[in-house]
């Protein structure tokens, strides 16, 4: 029996870790899961793990107040060590881009155990934008044993880093299998919890979302500023924000924003939620990556609000635009859209990101590479 150790810690990274520890679990007698919740995101994280009925074997309550990146990652390092040493594990698998990520990826180098990354290949190849994520993903390439890339693009980024082809799988990415754990019971009871907050399903929802750390300061303020006038300017629709708990955003959003009777301040969502207003908007605007490869799924137009992106197939492929942050080109780009009637993306455009099956092809390779090879 081989011992998989997965590490997580923030809710994009249980959002696309779980169908494949689902999947795990299906073959117990092969496989022995240890899940690490590092806490990095620790409600957001945990409630996640809860929708989809699974539970950390091990947690690390990471955070403190206002901790520096050095900081962070010092205490993650420490604290992996102790978790890698505590069992004798065959398979690290890590997830995307985090100091999470990261950390558990070189510990598990350190002492000589295969990591596997999952959602491999991603490059914006400016080291700010996103920042820390765009030089953490390269590192974790170049220790991984196996690079799980979800599209071609993201294996050709791989195959010009030098990375052996032999190495990269292309999977498609697991957050669209997130998706198909979606029931129509926990769509439903997001309904009920939209309406307490009186936001009714209609053809004038806008989703906005921001907490990006490349995007605090300034920025984060020209975007606040672009919210305001939009919702002054269209006041037949409402802008939904979940507010995200970084305090470096919150109170920012919070202050300017909650005066406004068609701009809505949500906490931070389950995920089921999430979905339900991202598949029923008029309009996205975003710096969230995850969103990136959710929504054309359901066809709505994506406004991203940052000036990189490292997954440019959604852009190429008509369903996303880079628009970054100045205040006026938020509101021109934004008013393109909803001046006119609600409108969706051609369906018949396949989601580039991937169709449901990331996580089966993702343990297949796993299981060959330990048992067979």
């Amino acid at each position: 029996m081989k011992k998989i150790l997965f590490i997580l810690g923030t809710r994009p990274e249980v959002i696309k870790l779980a169908p494949l520890v689902l999947v795990f679990k299906q073959y117990n007698n092969i496989y022995k899961v240890t899940i690490c919740n590092t806490e990095q995101q620790k409600e957001l994280s945990n409630q996640t793990l809860n929708f989809f009925e699974l539970k950390a074997d091990i947690t690390l309550n990471i955070m403190t107040k206002n901790q520096e990146l050095i900081t962070l990652q010092e205490r993650l390092l420490s604290k992996m060590r102790n978790v890698i040493l505590s069992g004798k594990f065959d398979a690290v698998i890590v997830q995307g881009d985090t100091m999470t990520a990261f950390c558990g990826a070189l510990a598990g180098f350190y002492n000589k155990i295969p990591v596997f990354h999952v959602e491999a290949g991603l490059r914006s190849y400016n080291m700010h934008e996103p920042f820390p994520e765009e030089a953490l993903r390269q590192m974790i390439s170049r220790i991984a044993f196996i690079h799980f890339a979800p599209t071609n693009q993201s294996k050709q980024a791989l195959l010009q880093e030098g990375i052996d082809e032999n190495k990269i799988i292309i999977s498609g990415n697991t957050v669209i299998d997130a998706l198909f754990y979606l029931s129509d019971t926990a769509l439903t009871k997001s309904l009920v919890y939209l309406k307490k907050y009186n936001i009714n399903i209609d053809d004038k929802l806008v989703l906005i979302t921001v907490h990006r750390r490349e995007n605090h300061g300034d920025r984060l303020k020209n975007i606040i500023e672009a919210i305001k006038k939009l919702a002054y300017k269209f006041q037949n629709h409402k802008f939904v924000i979940p507010v995200h708990p970084n305090p470096n955003v919150k109170y920012l959003i919070q202050t300017a924003l909650n005066s406004f009777e068609n701009i809505i301040l949500l906490p931070t969502l389950d995920y089921p939620i999430l979905v339900t207003i991202m598949k029923h908007a008029k309009l996205i605007l975003t710096d969230s990556g995850g969103i990136q490869e959710e929504a054309p799924t359901f066809g709505v137009p994506i406004l991203v609000m940052r000036y990189e992106t490292e997954r440019k197939e959604g852009v190429e492929a008509g369903f996303a635009k880079l628009i970054g942050t100045e205040c006026e080109t938020i509101v021109a780009q934004s008013a393109l859209i909803l001046e006119k009637n609600k409108t969706t993306t051609n369906k018949n455009i396949k989601n580039p990101y991937g169709d449901g099956n990331a996580s089966k092809i993702i343990e297949q390779t796993i299981r060959k590479k330990l048992y067979e090879e």
